[in-house]
Formats: structure tokens, C-alpha cells, sequence
């Protein structure tokens, strides 16, 4: 994957998170934003490595 795609995934994750919390789904909405916290972080980490 390169940055750009992680960076979209990350993106969409976190807007995702942000519909489903307005729609009323939040125990759906904290996982989304708990993986799209965890992926940024593995990201973030992979980047500072290299």
C-alpha cells in the first residue's frame, strides 16, 4: 500500500465512524474509530522507521 492509500483508508475510517456515531450506532462507531486510531498509529510508526 502507499502512503496515499493508507492515508484514504485512515480518511475513511474516520468519516465512517463519524456517520454511524450521528446515526446512533455507537458501539459500531468506537470500533471504527478505535481501528482508524490503530491503523494511523501503525502508519505513523512504519513511517518514523524508515
Amino acid at each position: 500500500m502507499t502512503d496515499l492509500q493508507k492515508d484514504i483508508l485512515v480518511g475513511l475510517l474516520f468519516v465512517t465512524g463519524i456517520f454511524g456515531f450521528i446515526s446512533g450506532d455507537f458501539i459500531v462507531s468506537a470500533v471504527v474509530f478505535a481501528a482508524a486510531a490503530i491503523f494511523s498509529n501503525v502508519h505513523l510508526t512504519s513511517r518514523i522507521k524508515n
